[in-house]
Formats: C-alpha cells, structure tokens, sequence
C-alpha cells in the first residue's frame, strides 16, 4: 500500500475537508498539505474504471521508469474510487451488467499493443466466484472495480501516495511550462500539479435545443419529460401506475428502464409470463430502428478463428491517416469495415457450415480478396446458395425497413416474432458466423479508435450488433409485451408536443397516433465539449483546447495529450475516455481482445512517468502542493 510522505504537516490555515480521503491504509490530511521538498504532483479527474485503470498501468510501469523520488497522485471525483458513479454500489440490483461475467476483465493480457509489462488478473466472474455465463449485478462489478483500485494502489512503490478527493474538479489553469492548478469545487486553493489527465468518463449533458422545447412544453402543459439521462440516476417516480408514458429509444438504457418500472416495481416473472404489480405504467416504446439492439450471443466459439484483421488493420489505418486531405467515413472507411466484417463471415460459414456454400474457401478467398463491392455480390450470390445465409448490413440496420402492419395489433405480433427470432439465432450455433462477426468488429474497433472521430453513426451500430441485452432481458421484454405493460410504437418513431400532449407516430402503422402526459428519452447523454455540464471540460474547451467536428476533445492518440486548436499537444494535460476523439470501447473489455482501453492506458502512463521522472528538464521549479488562491 502505497503511504504518506513523512513529515506531511497541514498547511497553516487549512484543515482537511470531510470529502478529501487518503486512499485505503493512507494517514488523514490528503491535499490539504505542502509537499515536502520537491516531490512531483499528478492529479487524475475521474476516478471511475478510467481512472483506476490508468492507475494499473501507473503501477505496472513505474518499476522501469519512476525511481524512488516520490509522488502524490490525487484522485478528483466525488464517487468512490474504483466504480465511480456508474458502478457504484448504492443503486438497484435490478440493473445488470450486459456481459457474461467471464467477459468482463481490467487486466492485461498478451494481446495488448503496448510497451509496458502485462500484469495478469482475475476477471469479474474469477474474482467474485460466478459462473462465466452469469450476467452480474452492476454493484458486483462495482466492488470488482473497487478491488481492482484498491490491488493497484497497493502496487505502486512505497513512496508514492495516492490520495482520494471526494469533489468536482471545475477548472484547470495555469502555463504549458509550469505546474498546473486544478480547482475543486468547495475549496478557495487549488491543487498544483506537475501534469492532469482527464478521465472522465460518462458526463451528463446541456439539453439540446429539440430537449429544450419539450422540457418548456411540459412545464407549460403539466406534462412530464424526461430527457436523456443515466437511468440509475432518473426520478422515475413522477411515472404514475397505470398511465400511457412514451419512450423513445430501445437500447440498454430502455432495458434498465423497463426493470426499474417492472420488477422494481413489485412485478415478478412466472417463468414466460409477467405478473404485474398494478403499479407499472404502460410504456409505449419505438426508436429510429423500431427494435431492440440483438441479444447477446448465448454459445461459445469452436474450430478456427477468423484471422484478423484481414483487410482494415494497421496498414490501412496508417495508409488513411497519410492522405494529406484526409478521408470521409462512408467513402473511405466503411468499404473496410464492409469487406473486413464479410470476410469474417464467410470465412467461418465455409469451414464451419460447408454444406451450405458451394465450392471451398480458398477459391472463394482469392476472389475476395480482389472484388469491389459489386463483384462481391456477384461472388457472394454464387458461393451461398441461401440468402439467409448471407451478410446484410444494410439489412441489419434496418430490419423493419418498408414494412407496414394494418393495425396496432398486427406490429405487436410483429415484433414479437422479430425478438423471438432474435433470441434463437443467438442461441443457436448453427448461425456461428454472427459470432465472427461479432469478432471483427471488435478488431475494426481497434483500428477504428486509431483514426479518432468518426461521427456517431458507427458507435450506434456497433452497439446495437454487438453490445445488446442478455438473453433473458429479451425473454422478459416478451412477457411485458404478452401481459400489454410494454406496447411497441416501431421504427421511424416521431413525437411531436401538441394540444398540450405529447403524441408518438411510426413508419409501422403509418395512420395510428399515441397520446400520453408523459414522454422519456431512453437513451445516454452526448455531451460534446460545448454542451457538456462538467465546467472543467467547457472551461477547457474556451481557453483553446480543440474539439472535433462532433464535439470531441481532440487528443494526441499517440498518448492521449490535449491538443489545442492549432494541433499542438500540451505538455502538461493529457485525456482518456469516452468525451476524447480517441475513446476506447470501454474502459473494461473481454479477455484476450486486445484492449484498445488497456492500450491507451499504458501509452499515457508511461508518458506521464517518464515526465515526472525529471520534470525539472522541462517544467518550472515545484512549488508547495497547495497554494493561495487570487482574491
């Protein structure tokens, strides 16, 4: 465990504050003290999964390039080190994770891309005793992650001291050469600190101006609306038992929704069936694809893997990131991901599913190989006999395009059927190719990350092939929508604020309109740089840091940097996470997939270390940790 310098003394005139908590073994008086001598400062915001992962690779890498100097890093975030506010324990058991436990590490593995030493660990459902197919409760991998920080902390040498802030971090200033002063919220003096990295994680967001309108025309009319939010953190209770409440969105922050308005409500499953309690609402629910994002796949892999990547790996991503006048995502890209995810496929329907392809895969893969997209078709059309058993995408994206129900009734059947179809060929082997796509896209994600803002359209797709439900929320969605305490509106879903209601159309049943006081937005916030509602990431962005065209905090994706709006990187703060141009797909990820998180993590810690290994050669001379505040 790492401990506390000695000879820390308070600063005259300062005393600690409740919510400044050393780290787990750690002697009282964090931040609220000078640093003795020139003891180097690093102050990380976000001290969520980000955060401790950053922590890890601190860790893992100080060995090779941190001698025995010292070192206070100081933890912002007013959540609990660890799980931060997503995973923290005190919210609903009800809410689960969307991995199979045995999917779920924060560990290193060989088959991360990086320069630091692999420090193995145990995954969530190792560490917490679970079956591997086990879909967690969310506070389990809250403790999982708090265990994780806590290995972590212990791991660093002994003369770095880790210290826990329990508040907002709302600005960052000072010079490029000289130490940084990061402003707690609640506190007159800042903490100064030789380099900051930003892990922010999820943030809440400023209401766009659609939002605005309906927020207004709820308040006007007495109606209720609740815009894009964590569901964990909704008040749900302004949700009245048995009354119409549209819902806009089908992805996991509907499937949260509808477990807390379910079972969180009393309700309970009779095997397929729903019992309900009599205090649910009726929620109609509809999205842009009018279904929900496919079920997790519920078997394991067998035989050969695809080998990946094939056609859009570093080669091509370095080929894309040369071209002097950049590149578009849908001309230059996607023919990539397209060709990269049907070699994936059709790879494993040939070897694994010969009787239902003619011809053998090594003439096939030639031809591939060489064919543009319309040659593929061609290709494709002669090779697999079935259409079924081709790949799709556009079809994928949009199941229930031109597809219309005469009554309400007949879409409910509809969609019904489409879920229940969902469910078995997730769950069937017979259909493994889905599960080699599954797997490029997580080796398109890799490379994907390297090329930084791509626009919002490929997270939403991959999310809704990839990152889905477990089965059985599927299962229960069948059951409310049986027992009529979830309607389905469709796809192409438009809600309008009229004759002082809110009213809910499809592309499904074309002529049928919904009426209800209540309207929910289920989906995350998107907080760009401008609109996000943290101060310090605005404030950032206003005094020259850049952002993309997406609203993105523009980093160096060689170490995570902030870049200001010339290109420069500053030397002195660094950004990881999902608010970056270079976000990763999690700050946690599968086993033996590569990590993309796990890579950043490392390239920034061992910036930040070789930095504070001698900041005198390029920063100002240290100062004591906290300092006076201008008045």
């Amino acid at each position: 465990m790492s401990r506390p310098a000695p000879g820390d003394r308070p600063a005259p005139g300062d005393r600690p504050a409740p919510g400044d908590r050393p780290a787990p073994g750690d002697r009282p008086a964090p931040g609220d003290r000078p640093a003795p001598g020139d003891r180097p400062a690093l102050v990380v915001v976000g001290a969520g999964p980000r955060g401790t992962g950053l922590l890890e690779r601190l860790a893992a890498n100080a060995p090779e390039l941190y001698g025995g100097s010292g070192l206070d890093i100081h933890l912002v975030d007013p959540h609990p080190p660890g799980p931060g506010r997503i995973w923290r324990a005190e919210q609903s058991p009800l809410l689960w994770m969307n991995s199979h436990a045995e999917d779920v590490t924060m560990f290193t593995d060989d088959t991360v891309e990086m320069a630091g030493p692999v420090r193995p660990g145990p995954t969530l459902h190792e560490w917490a005793g679970l079956d591997g197919s086990t879909f967690a409760e969310r506070p389990v991998q809250g403790a999982y992650l708090r265990w994780v920080y806590e290995r972590a902390v212990a791991q660093l040498p002994a003369d770095v001291v880790v210290h826990h802030h329990a508040r907002h971090a709302v600005r960052v200033d000072g010079p490029p050469g000289g130490r940084q002063r990061v402003w707690l919220q609640g506190r007159e003096r800042p903490l100064l600190a030789d380099l900051v990295v930003l892990t922010l994680g999820h943030l809440d967001a400023e209401p766009d101006d659609e939002q605005r309108e309906l927020s207004a025309y709820a308040r006007e009319h007495g109606l209720v609306h609740l815009p894009p939010d964590f569901t964990a953190d909704s008040d749900l209770s302004r949700l009245r038992p048995g009354e119409p409440v549209l819902v806009r969105g089908l992805g996991l922050a509907f499937v949260d929704l509808m477990a807390l308005l379910t079972e969180g409500r009393g309700g309970r499953y009779d095997g397929d069936t729903y019992v309900p309690s009599g205090r649910e609402p009726v929620l109609y629910v509809g999205s842009r694809r009018g279904v929900p994002y496919h079920a997790k796949i519920g078997y394991d892999w067998t035989g050969d893997r695809p080998p990946l990547p094939r056609f859009f790996g570093p080669a091509e991503t370095e080929a894309l990131l040369a071209r002097p006048d950049g590149f578009d995502f849908r001309r230059d890209v996607w023919p990539l991901v397209e060709k990269e995810l049907g070699f994936a496929h059709y790879h494993r329907l040939f070897t694994a599913h010969p009787e239902r392809v003619t011809g053998d895969w090594a003439a096939f893969e030639a031809r591939y190989a060489t064919a543009g997209p319309d040659e593929r078709a061609v290709l494709v059309a002669a090779a697999v006999p079935d259409p079924a058993d081709r790949l799709d995408l556009a079809a994928l994206d949009r199941p229930l395009d031109g597809i219309r129900y005469g009554s309400p009734e007949e879409l409910q059947e509809g969609l019904r059927r489409y879920v229940e179809a969902d469910l078995r060929r997730r769950h069937d082997p017979a259909h493994s190719p889905d599960l080699a796509v599954f797997l490029a896209l997580l080796s398109v994600y890799g490379q994907l990350v390297r090329l930084g803002d791509i626009g919002g359209w490929w997270h939403g797709f991959f999310s809704y092939l990839a990152s889905g439900p477990p089965g059985p929320r599927l299962r229960q969605l069948l059951a409310l929508s049986r027992a009529g305490v979830v309607r389905f509106l469709g796809a192409g879903l438009s809600v309008t604020a009229e004759d002082g209601v809110f009213r809910a159309r499809s592309a499904g049943v074309p002529d049928t309109v919904v009426e209800a006081r209540t309207l929910v937005e289920a989906r995350l916030p998107y907080p760009t740089v401008e609109r996000t509602r943290d101060p310090l990431l605005r404030a950032l962005h206003a005094d020259g840091a850049a952002a993309t065209p997406d609203g993105l905090l523009a980093v160096d994706r060689t170490d995570g940097r902030v870049l200001d709006r010339d290109g420069r990187p500053h030397p002195r703060r660094f950004a990881l996470g999902p608010h970056t141009d270079a976000r990763g797909s999690g700050a946690f990820t599968r086993p033996r997939t590569g990590g993309v998180a796990f890579r950043q993590n490392d390239a920034t810690a061992r910036a930040v270390l070789t930095f504070l290994r001698a900041p005198g050669e390029s920063a100002a001379p240290h100062r004591p940790l906290l300092e006076e505040s201008s008045r």
